[in-house]
């Protein structure tokens, strides 16, 4: 049987990103079992397939934004299901790199540069995964105005808006001239700790909501009515645990930070918000992939490589910082100690 092109177009070379995390849930389960059979006690697993919490509004969106023959410019390294979404709109994902370097900051003479005459959006994500770098202000301001120079839309991937700890979070939405062109995506899931819920929702020109309602009826045609209602009472008022959650992530990224600075040969990427570390291992000796498989084998800890997200981020490993201090205390030395036994392996012999 054949399928339709749309299912390559939503596949993206991000789609091989979570290999890590399924051999970690496996190797999970597998340890689950044994120790169910040494005590005698019963054992179910399974595989449960999700989406993250605003994907369906970002699908929603930039369907009705871009088209077959349009391009749409991202900052790269980009969340890896990006790709995917802008490939089933039938548009083409125009890259523009963010370098460590610059600490993952856009280049706007380069994104300037990238934009031709198919280009029909910019989309931004700040505070930025995987990456956690927070777009200052005046960046904002130049993305803004390089969108109303050009006649270009604006989508704002703002998951993390609240999760911004190195400078707050600004919107191109509220920049003068900026509403008419900007769409904003965000949700509960990271926010409020509410993943779960799926509760995303899309910010923009009247005009467009008329098109999303019309798209998302034969997708979703709703959430369920508690998680709405719930929805509509964090948002009427600040919730004090919204705050001490962005504290939480603040403490444990430098915390972290500070333990991954101990790794030999490997260099962490502190962040300016959102709830990920980045460690450059490309000096280890390994890939990311390689490093990560083994570090998950000989000590049990599971992180993301992040060579699916861009090749600006080939050789980092995204950490994530959603586990309680202890737990991640205890990662974060293991990590080190993986480090530290690769420049202690021999050098293998060479032949003469």
């Amino acid at each position: 049987m054949r399928y339709s092109s749309l299912t390559e177009r939503v596949a993206g070379r991000g789609a091989g990103a979570w290999e890590v995390h399924r051999r970690a849930i496996e190797l999970r389960e597998a340890i689950a079992v044994r120790h169910a059979k040494r005590t005698g006690q019963s054992c179910t697993t399974g595989n449960v397939v999700v989406m993250p919490g605003a994907q369906g509004a970002l699908y929603g969106a930039l369907q009705r934004l871009a088209g077959p023959g349009d391009e749409v410019i991202v900052p790269e390294p980009t969340y890896a299901t990006y790709e995917a979404v802008i490939g089933a709109s039938g548009a083409t994902m125009v890259t523009v790199p963010l370098v460590p370097k610059r600490g993952f900051h856009p280049d706007l003479d380069a994104m300037a540069g990238a934009i031709g005459p198919k280009t029909r959006v910019i989309w931004i994500n700040s505070p930025h995964n995987p990456t956690g770098a927070v777009f200052t202000a005046q960046e904002i301001a130049a993305i803004a105005e390089l969108c109303r120079k050009h006649d270009l839309w604006l989508l704002s991937d703002e998951v993390y808006e609240d999760l911004a700890f190195a400078r707050p979070h600004v919107s191109p939405w509220s920049l003068p001239g900026m509403a008419e062109r900007t769409v904003v995506v965000s949700s509960l899931s990271k926010s409020h700790a509410a993943p779960g819920f799926r509760m995303g929702w899309v910010i923009g020109p009247p005009a467009l909501q008329g098109h999303l309602f019309n798209l998302l009826l034969c997708m979703t045609y709703g959430s369920p009515g508690f998680i709405q209602e719930g929805a509509l009472a964090v948002l009427r008022q600040e919730a004090a645990e919204v705050a001490a959650l962005r504290e939480d992530y603040r403490r444990r990224a430098a915390m972290m930070s500070a333990l991954l600075a101990e790794a030999p040969n490997c260099r962490v990427v502190p962040p300016e918000g959102g709830m990920f570390v980045l460690l450059d291992c490309r000096g280890a000796g390994l890939g990311s992939e390689e490093f990560a498989l083994e570090l998950l084998e000989r000590e049990h800890v599971a992180v993301l490589p992040c060579d699916g997200f861009g090749a600006s981020a080939a050789g980092h490993l995204r950490i994530a910082l959603s586990a309680p201090d202890a737990r991640l205390e205890e990662a974060g030395r293991r990590i080190v100690r993986f480090a530290q036994r690769l420049v202690q392996q021999p050098e293998p012999a060479h032949s003469a």
